[in-house]
C-alpha cells in the first residue's frame, strides 16, 4: 500500500468533526470549504492529495469558438495520479454541470479517488455508480458546461467557497478529506500533525463514548478526558 493510500484510509477511519477539532486548535480554523459542497451519497468519503482544477464561466459565443472546443477541456486528465482528489474550483458558475459521469469515470481510470467541485455536476445517478470515486458537488444539474463553462489551468493554487472565512486557498498536494458533514482542506505541510493529533482524538472519544452509554454521568466523563 502506497503513502498516499495509507494515509487516505487512515483519514477515513476518523470524521471530519474530529479532525476539525484538531485543525481549529491548531489555529487552522477556516479551512472547512462552503457546507453547501456536500457528497452525492452520504456514506461517500473523499481523502487524498488535491489535483487542483480552475475553471469559470465561459462568455463566448458559440460563434466565437473554434472547433473541437471541447477537446481543450480534456487536457486536465494528462497530470492525474492514482489517490489523488480533484477539486475544481468554478469561480461561482451557478447553472451547468462543469463535470460529469464521462469526466468522472476518465478521472478514475487516471487514479483519482474522488471529485469536490465548487460548482455542479451531471448524471449524478451515473457518477454514484462509478465504484471507488467519491463526489463532492454544490449542485446538480442537467445543463451542459459548453457555452457557459470551462476549464482555464490545472495544478495551480485555486480557491473554493468558505464556510468560516469567504475563500479557502487549495494548493497542489493539500490534502482534502470530506465526509457527509462537509469537506476539509489540511495543508500539506501540517498533514502528520493533524493526523496524529487527530488519531489520538479519536481514541479519546471513543472512550467517551463508552463510559457515557455505561451510563456515567456527563460531568464525570468531561472532568476525566476533558473532552466531550
Amino acid at each position: 500500500m502506497s503513502d498516499t493510500a495509507t494515509v487516505a484510509k487512515r483519514l477515513k477511519a476518523l470524521y471530519t468533526a474530529v479532525v476539525y477539532d484538531i485543525m481549529d486548535e491548531m489555529a487552522l480554523p477556516h479551512q472547512c470549504l462552503d457546507l453547501g459542497i456536500a457528497p452525492l451519497d452520504r456514506d461517500m468519503q473523499v481523502a487524498g492529495p488535491a489535483y487542483t482544477v480552475m475553471a469559470g464561466p465561459d462568455i463566448r459565443e458559440r460563434d466565437e469558438m473554434p472547433e473541437n472546443t471541447k477537446l481543450a477541456d480534456f487536457g486536465v486528465f494528462t497530470q492525474m495520479y492514482e489517490g489523488c482528489v480533484v477539486v475544481v474550483g468554478a469561480a461561482g458558475e451557478r447553472q451547468s454541470g462543469i463535470w460529469g459521469e464521462l469526466m468522472s469515470n476518465a478521472s478514475r481510470a487516471r487514479g483519482a479517488t474522488g471529485v469536490v467541485i465548487d460548482g455542479g455536476i451531471r448524471d449524478g445517478r451515473l457518477v454514484r455508480e462509478i465504484d471507488g470515486l467519491g463526489v463532492f458537488a454544490r449542485y446538480t444539474s442537467p445543463i451542459e458546461s459548453l457555452r457557459r463553462s470551462r476549464i482555464h489551468d490545472i495544478e495551480i493554487p485555486i480557491s473554493m467557497t468558505g464556510t468560516t472565512s469567504s475563500q479557502v486557498r487549495v494548493n497542489p498536494g493539500d490534502w482534502i478529506f470530506g465526509d457527509e458533514d462537509g469537506v476539509l482542506v489540511i495543508p500539506k505541510d501540517a498533514l502528520d500533525e493533524v493526523l496524529a493529533k487527530s488519531e489520538e482524538a479519536k481514541d479519546i472519544e471513543d472512550k467517551v463514548r463508552e463510559e457515557v452509554q455505561a451510563g456515567t454521568p456527563v460531568i464525570d466523563v468531561y472532568n476525566k478526558y476533558g473532552r466531550l
